[in-house]
């Protein structure tokens, strides 16, 4: 046996059934006395025994009162009691495991049937004090794994976000601005931590599609002609493509399809309608649209986050769910939300000038 041996405390007014008790477990066990339940329960406390004999008659507290005093202190209500009596009526007993007690000995006791049947429940303690640690440990070990896989999981969703952005530099860091708007939005609606894990990754993904769109669409700097128009709509079926078949815990590859579907049907590529489209695309969709509006993008400067907060309140409850629209011009009109990254800036000849150098008639490009 490794470390210091077990402790057992016993607990009786009767000298004759110590001595008794002390010549049987000697030798294998290091021993407390007491001879009081209040003594017993000091004892207890202070050192916390592997195991405790106690007898039920004696004076001023008996056993039961002792066993429910240690049943109720969370410092002594883990540690297993026996208890030794001469009472012998099967109401007696089962009193006795309704409390807690782990087993029952009646008087006159057999030294053998006592030693056996400590040492069978000290070794039930050390099996259950080994499984603890052993379960200690594979939470250790899974807590780490689960760390090092969500670490590999953000690396590669990040890894494909940048795909995007590498293909389209003026809109670099637009996912992840989208994505903190995304969350901070959702924390205000009060959704739940792991709903808004979900969001912040479809966040960061919502237009890792747009990687199957020609580079010449994505940094045209006038308007798109309506053939053009068509095959930039795909990128949310692209993006869904590629996330579908990823086992998220969450429903990311439905987000980041929905996230242009529009309240009124209006939107794309599915022309879904109100309670049709996830609650968490509707979230995307407000955060997608106030970073687009207010950044700068190749066919116009950078409108603001002005712009961006009037084109919510105006299609509120038409275009974009109204609950994650208040939540929006809440965060930004009591300052509790600013996008984080730098934007990135435009060339001093800019491509407004250019659009307006070809054709000084041509309307501003749609956001896209």
């Amino acid at each position: 046996m490794n470390g210091p041996q077990p402790l057992v405390l016993i607990v009786d007014d009767n000298p004759t059934n110590i001595d008794l008790l002390v010549n049987t477990l000697q030798g294998e066990y290091r021993l407390g006395i007491a001879k009081k339940g209040a003594s017993a329960l000091e004892y207890a406390a202070k050192y916390h025994p592997d195991l405790i004999l106690l007898d039920i008659m004696m004076p001023e507290m008996d056993g039961y009162e002792v066993c429910t005093r240690l049943k109720e202190n969370p410092d002594t209500r883990s540690i297993p009691l026996i208890f030794i009596s001469g009472m012998t009526e099967t109401i007696n007993k089962t009193k006795g495991f309704e409390m807690g007690a782990v087993d029952y000995i009646t008087k006159p006791f057999h030294t053998a049937e006592v030693k056996a049947r400590v040492r069978t429940h000290i070794a039930l303690e050390e099996m259950k004090a080994q499984l603890r640690s052993q379960n200690t440990l594979l939470e250790q070990m899974v807590e780490k794994k689960t760390v090092e896989i969500q670490e590999m999981l953000h690396g590669s969703i990040c890894s494909m976000a940048m795909m995007v952005e590498i293909r389209d530099p003026y809109t670099a860091g637009h996912q992840q601005r989208v994505a903190q708007l995304a969350c901070a939005i959702a924390a205000r609606m009060g959704l739940s931590a792991r709903v808004i894990e979900g969001i912040r990754i479809a966040g960061i993904l919502h237009d890792v599609g747009k990687i199957r769109i020609p580079v010449s669409i994505l940094n045209r700097t006038g308007r798109l002609l309506d053939a053009e128009m068509e095959i930039l709509k795909i990128h949310p079926q692209i993006s869904f493509e590629i996330l579908k078949n990823i086992p998220f815990p969450w429903p990311c590859a439905q987000m980041v399809f929905q996230h242009h579907e529009r309240l009124d049907g209006s939107g794309y590529p599915l022309g879904l309608r109100g309670n049709e489209i996830l609650l968490e695309s509707k979230i995307l969709s407000v955060a997608d649209v106030t970073e687009a509006k207010s950044s700068f993008r190749p066919y116009r400067p950078a409108q603001g986050i002005e712009a961006a907060l009037a084109e919510l309140r105006e299609h509120r409850g038409i275009l974009y769910d109204a609950d994650a629209v208040d939540a929006c011009l809440e965060l930004f009109a009591g300052g509790e939300f600013e996008f984080e990254q730098k934007q990135p800036q435009p060339s001093p000849f800019s491509c407004l000038d250019l659009q307006k150098t070809i054709n000084p008639n041509l309307p501003l490009a749609p956001d896209r």
